[in-house]
């Protein structure tokens, strides 16, 4: 069976861009068992409450709950199994500095099918204040707003 070419979107934490600042992203791989990725084709993923920890040099996403896959029977897995992420070394060693000194936090931003593989969106974030949410809906709300007036102002 051929590889797809492109980019599918499976799943995306909105939720991150609201509570987070978003830094930087890192494109990683996922380990996964093969009943986990037929029901992520299916969309059957959730990253709301989910975030990622270093241990041991390596990275694990920390409850990303993937349904079970309905035909699966004995061979699917815990929905909340962590899920190891596959990066660089260098990328590695990078993140745990940032994490263990400056007060980052590692966030799944999305998860896609790149040219037949699931791929992570991971997130480098700081964490917003309440005082920043509200910046950011207001400025949001501001922006909405003068593309309206251009819009209305062109039909007159």
């Amino acid at each position: 069976m051929p590889h797809q070419k492109g980019i599918k979107l499976v799943s995306q934490n909105k939720k991150a861009y609201h509570e987070y600042f978003v830094e930087e992203t890192y494109e990683c791989g996922l380990c996964l068992k093969g009943t986990e990725v037929k029901s992520m084709r299916q969309g059957r993923v959730n990253l709301k409450e989910s975030f990622c920890m270093i241990r041991n040099g390596e990275v694990f996403a920390e409850g990303m709950h993937i349904s079970p896959y309905e035909q699966g029977n004995i061979f699917n897995t815990d929905p909340l199994r962590p899920k190891k992420l596959l990066l660089h070394k260098n990328e590695i060693r990078k993140l745990a500095g940032l994490v263990s000194r400056q007060g980052y936090t590692l966030i799944p931003l999305k998860v896609y099918l790149k040219d037949g593989r699931m791929k992570l969106e991971l997130g480098l974030c700081r964490g917003k204040h309440l005082h920043d949410k509200r910046d950011t809906a207001a400025s949001r709300d501001a922006q909405r707003e003068m593309e309206r007036a251009i819009r209305q102002r062109g039909r007159d």
